[in-house]
């Protein structure tokens, strides 16, 4: 089976001995993505920005491996804190205007450099 390691310098670096992405077998395969802006390398702040530059890190990987955010099938929210899921849930609705992928949201005790949200995502390529 095919396997390629996905890099773009249009999203942050990975914080980790781990790829950007992965594109197998049809699929792209990323990397849980925080809030971090590739131009500063800096963590936005609070949870509103954090998740928009998530989605646009999200946007960016999967450019690089040749597919889209509308190529979608799954991705996984892990937020620090619950009482942060209607604010997530409006922005991603924005992006996700319809035909929403399949998701899940947990969440978990910290994430990697303080971030408050971190989202991963598997996508068809095109």
């Amino acid at each position: 089976m095919d396997r390629h390691v996905i890099h773009t310098e249009k999203a942050p670096a990975a914080v980790g001995p781990y790829s950007q992405a992965i594109k197998s077998g049809g699929f792209v395969f990323t990397s849980g993505q925080i809030g971090i802006n590739p131009l500063t390398s800096q963590l936005r702040i609070g949870v509103e920005e954090q998740a928009r530059q998530v989605l646009e890190n999200l946007k960016a990987v999967l450019a690089a491996s040749g597919t889209s955010i509308d190529r979608i099938v799954k991705t996984t929210i892990f937020l620090t804190d619950m009482a942060d899921f209607a604010t997530v849930n409006r922005i991603y609705a924005e992006m996700f205007e319809s035909e929403p992928p399949a998701r899940s949201t947990v969440q978990v005790a910290a994430l990697p450099l303080g971030a408050l949200i971190e989202i991963e995502a598997v996508a068809l390529v095109e």
